[in-house]
Order: structure tokens, then C-alpha cells, then sequence
């Protein structure tokens, strides 16, 4: 029995299937590369312990 999974994809919502597709798990290159650039821009943040700023000297 072949099952075929499919997913949304995350920039655009668009139902897409899985396997076989080269840019997974997006939709298509474009959404791929408006993920990226976002990425790029500092639109999307991973929580973490606050950088030091450039003012801090080590005290």
C-alpha cells in the first residue's frame, strides 16, 4: 500500500506532498527562498540567552 504524505508548507500554507519534491518542506523554490530571506533579515528569532552587547567590556 503506497501512502502518499503530503504537508503544508510553511511559508505559504500550500498543500504539498513529501516525497520527490526538491524542496521540501516547502511548496516551491520561491517559498523556499522568501523562508531564507527571512531567515537573513532577522524576521524569525531562536530563543536564547541575550547576546552581549558591543558596549560591555570585560568586566
Amino acid at each position: 500500500m503506497l501512502m502518499i504524505t503530503t504537508l503544508k508548507c510553511p511559508r505559504c500554507r500550500t498543500e504539498t506532498v513529501w516525497e520527490g519534491n526538491p524542496h521540501r518542506p516547502f511548496c516551491s523554490e520561491r517559498c523556499k527562498t522568501v523562508d531564507l530571506a527571512a531567515w537573513a533579515d532577522e524576521e524569525y528569532r531562536i530563543a536564547g540567552p541575550e547576546a552581549p552587547s558591543d558596549n560591555d567590556e570585560n568586566d
